[in-house]
């Protein structure tokens, strides 16, 4: 590091390395998420797409599932995060393939918790978005929408 290094700046955005792209081409192939979610239980994508699944069916039920696919997304994208080198701050680019299903799943988990009552949770979820320099609107937009 140079002494004229400017240090304010923050930390480097964190680009997840590509270490699921069969469980993003399976799903993208049709592939039942839970098929998927079987053979690569490490990828945050196939869990976000549980978790959206379930908070289509507006129920519940449905609510709590997306809850729970949601949070285990949640978890296992903040493993792989860690092992990149994110310290708990910093850019987390949408536009970086490899971050839409942490993003995704930290999304639907923000979704499914101001469903089930956990307001503080939700907020949380929101705020952390934002933090990582990304918006609800902007994950959102990566969402595939049904036809």
């Amino acid at each position: 590091m140079s002494s004229h290094e400017n240090l304010l700046q923050g930390p480097a955005p964190t680009l997840l390395a590509d270490d699921h792209p069969t469980a993003r081409e399976r799903l993208a192939d049709g592939v039942d998420p839970v098929e998927v979610a079987a053979q690569d239980p490490a990828s945050s994508l196939v869990w976000a797409v549980l978790a959206e699944g379930a908070l289509t069916a507006g129920t519940p039920a449905g609510d709590v599932e997306a809850y729970a696919y949601a949070r285990t997304g949640y978890h296992r994208g903040l493993d792989a995060l860690r092992r990149s080198g994110w310290r708990g701050q910093g850019p987390i680019p949408a536009a970086h393939v490899p971050n839409q299903g942490f993003l995704r799943a930290l999304l639907a988990l923000s979704e499914a918790a101001h469903r089930i009552g956990e307001e503080a949770e939700a907020e949380r979820c929101a705020t952390f978005l934002g933090d990582s320099g990304t918006s609800v609107d902007e994950v959102r937009a990566l969402v595939p929408t049904t036809k």
